[in-house]
């Protein structure tokens, strides 16, 4: 689950969800939480992957902006994040090499999702042989589409393009009426959603995720 404050954090595990990812700001596609965030959400119990977003906007960060990002991944490391999620991109809309490697440095030991950013790269087949070769172990996308339910085509092709080396995680747009077409037609074991109501991640919603599916418990991670 995408989680944008602590409300949303009980809800998710209240759900069943596997895991969290840890924002704020959603209304601006989330930026890094605060370090009282962190350290509450990750006392709840659930493995925290924090977002390491240092502002809004595009995907193209200055040097000061990554040192940022450097020490907010230190900072979730030394909290007990089970992971981080990071994104960076070049000008032209290649991945960042070189900013995507100072983070990894830094989230060493730690589970890392290359975030949505990749859904404005450009060549999105070479950004995803870049990501693997730089270590990430998880790609979140919609398959450059606005949902993922739209982007299945793509989504499906990322799959078998990564063949194992990647865990592909389809997200944007999932609600329990389409998790279960997204992850079948993409061949995924894992989705991530926000499946907010009133502006909070709901419990119900969480659940009922889970129990509209056509696969076991052990065949796919909500996150």
């Amino acid at each position: 689950m995408c989680c944008g404050d602590l409300q949303s954090v009980r809800a998710a595990i209240e759900g069943g969800a596997h895991r969290v990812e840890l924002c704020e700001a959603l209304e601006l596609d989330g930026l890094t939480p605060s370090e009282a965030m962190m350290e509450s959400a990750i006392g709840m119990g659930i493995p925290v992957q924090v977002l390491i977003r240092v502002r809004e906007g595009d995907f193209v960060y200055s040097k000061d902006e990554i040192c940022k990002m450097r020490n907010d991944i230190r900072l979730a490391r030394k909290l007990g994040a089970a992971g981080v999620v990071i994104g960076a991109l070049m000008p032209d809309g290649s991945i960042d090499e070189e900013a995507i490697r100072c983070m990894m440095d830094e989230a060493e030991g730690l589970s890392v999702t290359f975030h949505r950013a990749f859904d404005v790269c450009r060549k999105p087949e070479e950004a995803l042989e870049k990501i693997i070769s730089l270590g990430c172990h998880r790609l979140l996308t919609s398959g450059q589409a606005t949902t993922a339910e739209q982007g299945i085509p793509m989504l499906k092709k990322l799959v078998e393009q990564a063949d194992g080396r990647i865990i592909i995680m389809p997200g944007a747009g999932v609600n329990p009426q389409n998790a279960s077409r997204i992850l079948e037609e993409t061949g995924a074991l894992e989705i991530h959603g926000s499946l907010r109501r009133n502006g909070h991640t709901s419990a119900e919603l969480v659940r009922a995720t889970l129990n509209n599916r056509h696969f076991s418990e052990q065949s796919f991670t909500i996150s």
